[in-house]
């Protein structure tokens, strides 16, 4: 257990973080205990902000073993192992943050005796440092030398993110930030609930013969929002979930054709469906999609390795992966996208191995690589007494042999995002071939671009590019809760799509 003791709480979630990335799993406190292993503390006076790290003192050592702070109340024994000051303008919230967490990432990094590929940098989203400074006109060598003096980022994470943000530059020079939008259509449903996951997803066995009601409230929302956004141009369209193909054929059929009917489609540069677990996919469903003129589907394997995904609850084979996959090319799929997770309990990197070998062999077009995120909702968090002994690692070795398939597919790095308590301290990137990647997946990532969604559980995000400013609201992600306050989640929307057109 960790101690915290926080002067000021504006900043204890970004330090959380950062002792998340070299402690993960590991618990906070508040108050003084027994049960803490070490103390983190801040202090802001003047123009400086002291920060220190207090441990147990052991015989022979001074309690305090620094003059520069008296021993907190309760801490009497302890001693300051490390200790910093400041000085910044305490004015400006994001310069201190960088200062804290600076000295805090150079104690930890002494005191676990290792360091972190992305430095004291805990956000979610790096390549957005990188991006709006090229659209600022900032030299690379500029952003290079800005992400390693401020974050203290390692050189190969520097320059993915700069990799990442000039090709997704290029890719969204086509688009009008200030008139178009994007439209997410999550539809919270799923064979059965993955170990590992924590999204808004129900087994859809609980719902046979009751999926009508949720399209009912779905189809209400998204007239709402046609209305709302007519004459605006349609970028994207992205339909996700959960896993949208658990639902029947021809619950599908009517979602794009209300969709069709409601929207104006014809200019958007791509319509995503996150087909997603093989189990949920059928010929017949893939036959729709294609009816509908569905340009990128999702075949999301995870691993292929059969003992990982009976572990983490997915009931489907490798061979139906690849059945599956063989089935989307001959019904004239071009764009096929497969996710993949590093991390995942119990694998090493010779599974990673075998999995990447697999993939590569059927040549998709393009590739997500995840590194294992457990979030407090997984079962694999909520019932550690179960899965506590399960060994989950993320090595660098992995990472590598995943971007090293990626480029021998022809494919190119071309988004990338993080999650709190990733494995590893990685990341999330995608590559695609030339002309494949996902619009979509850029515009939620760097936050360019008004996103309108529809669904329990999910989050519509307005920008206003003149005032550099973004708002969202959120739907209730419980589905009956969805349908009875339909009309609560539309006048939610209201509030915040009212002004921005």
């Amino acid at each position: 257990m960790i101690g915290l003791l926080i002067q000021d709480n504006a900043y204890e979630q970004d330090i959380r973080e950062l002792l998340m990335s070299f402690y993960p799993g590991e618990t906070y406190a508040h108050e003084i205990k027994d049960e803490v292993d070490f103390y983190v503390q801040t202090r802001f006076a003047g123009e400086s902000a002291e920060i220190a790290l207090w441990e147990r003192a052991v015989e022979g050592q001074a309690a305090d073993g620094n003059p520069h702070l008296p021993v907190p109340e309760g801490l009497e024994g302890w001693r300051m192992s490390a200790f910093s000051r400041a000085f910044c303008d305490l004015s400006d919230h994001s310069e201190t943050k960088n200062v804290i967490k600076q000295a805090f990432y150079s104690m930890l990094t002494q005191r676990t005796g290792h360091e972190l590929p992305w430095g004291s940098l805990t956000g979610i989203r790096p390549t957005k440092i990188a991006l709006s400074r090229l659209e600022e006109g900032w030299k690379e060598e500029e952003i290079r030398s800005f992400m390693k003096k401020t974050y203290l980022a390692s050189d190969e994470k520097i320059d993915l993110s700069i990799e990442i943000a000039s090709r997704e530059k290029r890719l969204l020079e086509p688009l009008d930030y200030d008139r178009g939008y994007s439209l997410y259509v999550g539809i919270p449903f799923c064979p059965t609930t993955c170990l590992y996951c924590s999204f808004t997803s129900y087994p859809i066995s609980r719902w046979k013969g009751r999926t009508g009601l949720y399209l009912e409230a779905l189809f209400k929302e998204m007239e709402y929002v046609a209305k709302k956004m007519k004459g605006r141009p349609l970028d994207t369209i992205y339909f996700g979930g959960g896993t949208p193909t658990s639902l029947p054929a021809e619950d599908i059929d009517a979602i794009l054709t209300r969709l069709d009917r409601l929207f104006d489609t014809k200019n958007a540069l791509e319509f995503t469906v996150e087909a997603g677990r093989p189990d949920s996919i059928t010929e017949e469903k893939l036959q729709v999609l294609r009816n509908h003129g569905i340009t990128r589907i999702s075949i999301n394997p995870q691993t292929m390795n059969q003992k990982t995904l009976d572990l983490i609850g997915r009931h489907h084979t490798v061979e139906m992966v690849k059945e599956t996959f063989h089935m989307a090319r001959e019904l004239g799929f071009d764009n096929i996208n497969m996710d993949l997770i590093m991390g995942l309990p119990e694998e090493d990197l010779d599974d990673v191995s075998r999995t990447l070998e697999e993939v590569e062999a059927l040549r998709p077009d393009s590739l997500t690589v995840h590194s294992l995120a457990i979030k407090r909702a997984a079962r694999l968090n909520m019932f550690k007494e179960e899965y506590g002994g399960l060994k989950i690692s993320n090595t660098p070795e992995m990472i590598a042999l995943s971007e090293a398939s990626a480029r021998r597919l022809g494919m190119e790095p071309y988004y990338l995002y993080r999650q709190k308590n990733m494995a590893g301290n990685f990341e999330n990137v995608g590559y695609s071939l030339p002309g494949k990647a996902c619009i979509y997946n850029i515009l939620i990532m760097e936050e360019l671009q008004t996103i309108a969604a529809c669904g329990a559980g999910t989050t519509t995000k307005v920008v206003f590019p003149a005032e550099n400013r973004r708002e969202r609201c959120e739907n209730v992600k419980e589905v009956e809760q969805y349908i009875s306050r339909i009309d609560e989640m539309i006048g939610r929307k209201e509030r915040i799509l009212g002004g921005c057109l």
